[in-house]
């Protein structure tokens, strides 16, 4: 028998009742803790005091659209949204992946499939937690090592699949930065405030164009970069591998 969830919490966003009560009823069967938000500004409200372990929005809401809802709390929020709409359009899918949507599932939907989806998500999410417990590890001995990439932090010098990288320091502070927490998204102003310093108040593509230097040194291919990922209109992160 498959293990129930311990103690995870997900908000359901939703402005028509049947299908709030169809959720609560299969995922209190699963096991899962609920909050219930029926307009947008409430989601966005309870979603950053409660800090659930994923969200179900709807993307057509009162008083804020689950997209403008969506982008709202992943500039706060490292949290899988899984995006629900009776629109099927590509456009819709795209806009709301975009934004930091993690998933992506058209009314009507099977309840099968919903939970399959919301476990793959949770799962995802645990397995990048136990990567960073790693790395914390890794970081007390002054080292860091995600998939093809090693740091020496007492060093200061960066290795891609062994052979050794020229970084600028602030290249290096990017690096650094993203790779002590792989497969967590960081936004760009969280980036400017940790790694250029609470008093810098540059333009916030000086994080865009050293992105775009640490790729030209890291990457195979830039243009698909395997290391170094953009979550469009969110941040960046360091891919975690796939074994982890």
């Amino acid at each position: 028998m498959e293990e129930k969830p311990k103690g995870k919490t997900i908000l359901i966003v939703d402005d028509e009742k049947p299908i709030v009560d169809i959720l609560v009823y299969n995922l209190k069967k699963e096991g899962y803790n609920l909050l219930e938000a029926n307009d947008g500004e409430k989601a966005v409200d309870i979603a950053l005091k409660e800090k659930p372990d994923l969200i179900l929005l709807d993307v057509m809401l009162p008083k804020l659209d689950g997209l403008t809802v969506c982008r709202k709390i992943k500039n706060s929020l490292n949290v899988p949204i899984l995006m629900l709409s009776a629109r099927g359009e590509e456009l819709d899918k795209i806009l709301g992946l975009e934004l930091g949507a993690d998933d992506y599932i058209t009314k009507p939907f099977s309840v099968r499939e919903l939970m399959a989806r919301i476990k793959a998500n949770l799962r995802k999410v645990d397995a990048n937690l136990e990567n960073r417990k790693e790395i914390k590890e890794e970081v007390k001995k002054g080292k860091v090592t995600v998939g093809e990439l090693e740091l020496d932090l007492d060093k200061f010098e960066v290795k891609v699949r062994g052979e050794s990288i020229d970084l600028t320091l602030r290249e290096f502070e990017v690096l650094r930065f993203l790779s002590t927490q792989p497969g967590q998204v960081v936004t760009r102003e969280v980036l400017l405030e940790r790694v250029w310093g609470y008093e810098y108040y540059g333009d916030i593509r000086t994080v865009d164009v050293t992105v775009r230097r640490i790729r030209e040194k890291i990457e195979r291919d830039t243009s698909e970069p395997k290391i170094l990922i953009t979550k469009r209109g969110v941040g960046y992160y360091i891919a975690a591998p796939i074994n982890q």
